[in-house]
């Protein structure tokens, strides 16, 4: 029996690593976990109540791409964060999670033969699989402090950029938390123009932010007159919403680009249950909820800031719930904060690639800011504690 050999690049998956790395070891101390980016905030109080008011619902199938009533409370959403404006019926399509979406994009839009697929580096994972798995090519392109965390990809050779076929991006950055401002933007959306590319623009941390939100790629496409098919950009209520388990994002753009996304899902696509998308539908339509889990991640950010006062590099994000600490070896540092302390983070190397025998990922540990605020404050003193004194 054969297999596709596409695949077999692949490192195996951060947390798998991760389990190798340090369940052989017994922990220092009280174990805290700061590897998984699950949000733990409460989800909005009335979440049971729309379930249930809708559950007669789950007896009937779902529309693929949503209700109407959720089209238009993503719409309006779309409308009043970035003045974006959009119809709902033809430039919006529902989503079972980003994650089906970024990787399901890729198969409706990725022409054959093997273009390039550009994805920062280091990167959501399902970036790189949704290339591989259409037969494209990966071309990581490192998101490193010289560059702002964010990838430059204006650097690559002409010929790279004429073979690209999709741009993948992540503003707010997962892991770092930078933010690309409206210069880049315009800049890849320029650069997209004159290579003929598309951007897949993952914005799923873009309400969790310190000072000012975070500007989209939907906003300035609109404010500069691209092509409304030269982005697609891709929004979750995992971490808006603190409802990680609905799995419930969305996918707007083009019209011509969200009809081919929505033909592949009407196939092989997971509609989202109708009381799901009443609680969905709910949760665009409202703030007041996202703003009071706001208020508490800009008291963990200042938490951040009062523990690593004295250590440089160490500060917290401009936005999204990441620390990037910088460390002499990602691996090493896990392992001696879980031996000595109990404390469970992430060796950056395992969200990245090594390109030229260099993984920019190596000399940084992610941290999750998602736990209470006094547990997540114990963990960072252990953190700072063992590796920094």
């Amino acid at each position: 029996m054969q297999y596709p050999e596409r695949f077999q690049s692949l490192p195996a998956y951060a947390f798998p690593r991760l389990r190798s790395l340090l369940d052989a070891h017994a922990p220092g101390g009280e174990t805290i976990h700061m590897t998984i980016g699950e949000p733990r905030h409460a989800p909005p109080s009335w979440v049971a109540d729309v379930i249930a008011e809708n559950a007669a619902d789950f007896g009937r199938y779902p529309p693929n791409d949503g209700t109407e009533g959720l089209k238009e409370a993503i719409a309006g959403w779309l409308g009043r964060r970035y003045g974006a404006e959009i119809d709902p019926g033809t430039q919006l399509s529902t989503l079972n999670g980003t994650r089906e979406g970024l990787f399901n994009a890729a198969v409706a839009l990725c022409p054959e033969g093997g273009p390039n697929v550009l994805t920062p580096n280091p990167f959501y994972q399902v970036y790189a699989v949704a290339a591989l798995a259409m037969a494209a090519r990966p071309v990581y392109v490192p998101a490193t402090e010289a560059t702002g965390f964010l990838p430059d990809y204006g650097s690559l050779p002409g010929e790279v950029l004429d073979r690209t076929s999709i741009a993948y991006i992540c503003s707010p950055s997962n892991p770092q938390g930078a933010v690309a401002d409206r210069a880049y933007w315009r800049d890849l959306l320029n650069l997209a123009e004159r290579h003929d590319f598309r951007i897949f623009a993952d914005e799923c941390y873009s309400e969790i932010y310190r000072r000012m939100p975070p500007v989209g790629a939907l906003e300035v496409a609109q404010e500069v007159g691209a092509d409304p098919e030269r982005v697609l950009v891709f929004h979750s209520l995992s971490k808006r919403s603190n409802l990680p388990g609905l799995r419930s994002g969305f996918v707007a753009g083009g019209p011509r680009s969200i009809a081919r996304i929505k033909q592949l899902r009407a196939y092989s696509g997971a509609p989202l249950p109708l009381p799901l998308q009443a609680v969905s539908e709910r949760a665009w339509r409202e703030e007041a909820h996202v703003e009071a889990s706001r208020v508490r991640y800009a008291a963990k950010f200042d938490i951040v800031d009062d523990v690593f006062a004295d250590v440089p590099g160490c500060t917290a994000p401009e936005a999204g719930f990441f620390l990037w600490l910088p460390v002499e070896d990602g691996e090493a540092a896990a392992l001696r904060l879980w031996r000595e302390t109990g404390v469970r983070v992430l060796p950056g190397a395992y969200l990245s690639r090594e390109v030229d025998g260099t993984n920019p990922g190596h000399g940084y540990i992610r941290l999750a800011l998602v736990a209470d605020e006094e547990e997540m404050r114990r963990g960072l003193e252990q953190v700072r504690d063992c590796i920094y004194r």
